[in-house]
């Protein structure tokens, strides 16, 4: 899943305990994990399958945070040509929201925004929950500003998404920041890690290895490459061994790197050597638990930065870019350590700062796991939720 799924899932669970009455029912857009880990907590789960061609189309890489790799013009096309698939979406999100009669509907992701404000009945309130910056999305933000007056309230995951939604909107659609929260007895520091040496295809490491990973999805704008040519910055003697930890996962054109170019970038650096590619992993606390250092290296604002906050439970030193979102999880100097967005000589030294440094490693760790029992605790969320829910649909 992604973070944004993942954020989804820990509200429902979150609601699931502290409101065990309430019928919580997801429609989602196409079959997987998510849909089974939510039927797993008793969410009343529908899949509507979103056409191939409307889940392959999106602005991030038409001028949004993936660069400029889809013409405007061809995303118009696109736009144009797939609009009939759209509509009967539109028609068949609208029958099935009739027919279970919600007291308010939730929406997450752009697309389903815009497919829950045409398709929602008048009377139910909407809540758009943004999990990323709508500025930066060339023609969603045109059609949220069209579509806002559909819209009862916009919950944000960081106040930098809140500030970019306001710019965005305007002032008359009401914006609150709810930050994103773990479960923390997943995210824990002292449990089972994955072999990522296996997984990598890799001749174990020596015993004294520093193990640094980078845990996201291939989106071009996570600082993949940012990551390689930080690891060719360093010493050569330096015992650290890297990871790319993940896949490719969504279709939307020109949005992501595939695996075969970031094995073709480390391949250029003079890196194959000291990095593997795990692939997906199913168990990311596993994952971050096998590793000692977590980086985040995001080259735009990252709108919240769910790895942080996993890593900071898992008790792992963190470097952290810093911008956007990201930057409101943190204490610099304090429970993590952060660089420049894109500067991989800065994050580079960091990493040589922490290989170098185990009391520092475990200082920073430490301080992230209590920094993520204070704020970031999963069981926040329903006590911020709920008073919004029930405000909304007018019930006591």
């Amino acid at each position: 899943m992604g973070g944004a799924e993942a954020a989804l899932l820990d509200v429902m669970a979150s609601l699931r305990e502290a409101e065990p009455d309430w019928k919580l029912e997801l429609i989602i857009s196409a079959a997987g994990p998510l849909a089974a880990k939510a039927e797993a907590l008793g969410v009343v789960t529908t899949v509507l399958q979103l056409p191939d061609s409307l889940s392959r189309l999106g602005d991030a890489g038409a001028g949004g945070p993936a660069g400029d790799s889809l013409s405007r013009f061809r995303l118009l096309r696109q736009l144009i040509f797939h609009s009939p698939g759209g509509a009967a979406y539109v028609r068949q999100l609208r029958r099935m929201l009739r027919e279970r009669a919600p007291d308010v509907i939730h929406s997450n992701g752009f697309k389903m925004h815009v497919l829950a404000a045409l398709a929602k009945p008048r009377a139910v309130p909407l809540i758009w929950h943004l999990h990323d910056y709508v500025q930066s999305r060339p023609f969603m933000a045109r059609l949220l500003r069209l579509l806002q007056i559909r819209c009862a309230l916009v919950l944000a995951n960081s106040n930098s998404v809140s500030g970019d939604a306001k710019l965005a909107c305007g002032n008359g659609l009401p914006v609150q920041t709810i930050y994103n929260a773990i479960d923390l007895t997943v995210f824990t520091p002292d449990t089972e890690r994955l072999d990522l040496d296996v997984l990598s295809q890799l001749p174990t490491a020596a015993p004294e290895t520093i193990r640094v990973g980078m845990l996201a999805t291939f989106a071009r704008w996570k600082g993949h490459e940012t990551f390689l040519r930080a690891l060719s910055r360093l010493p050569p003697e330096l015992p650290v061994r890297a990871y790319v930890i993940g896949d490719a996962q969504y279709q939307t054109e020109g949005s992501q790197f595939s695996l075969a170019e970031l094995k073709t970038c480390a391949e250029r650096l003079g890196v194959s050597s000291r990095v593997g590619f795990t692939g997906f992993v199913a168990e990311p606390a596993a994952a971050i638990r096998a590793l000692d250092v977590v980086v985040h290296a995001s080259t735009e604002p990252e709108p919240f930065g769910l790895v942080i906050v996993e890593a900071m439970a898992c008790g792992r030193a963190v470097i952290v870019s810093d911008a956007g979102g990201a930057a409101e999880l943190i204490e610099p100097g304090t429970n993590a350590l952060t660089h420049a967005p894109g500067d991989a000589e800065q994050l580079a030294e960091r990493i040589t700062q922490l290989a170098a440094d185990s009391a520092l490693r475990a200082r920073l760790g430490a301080a992230g796991r209590t920094t993520a029992e204070q704020r970031f605790n999963r069981t926040r969320l329903a006590a911020e939720l709920v008073p919004v829910y029930r405000r909304l649909a007018k019930v006591s």
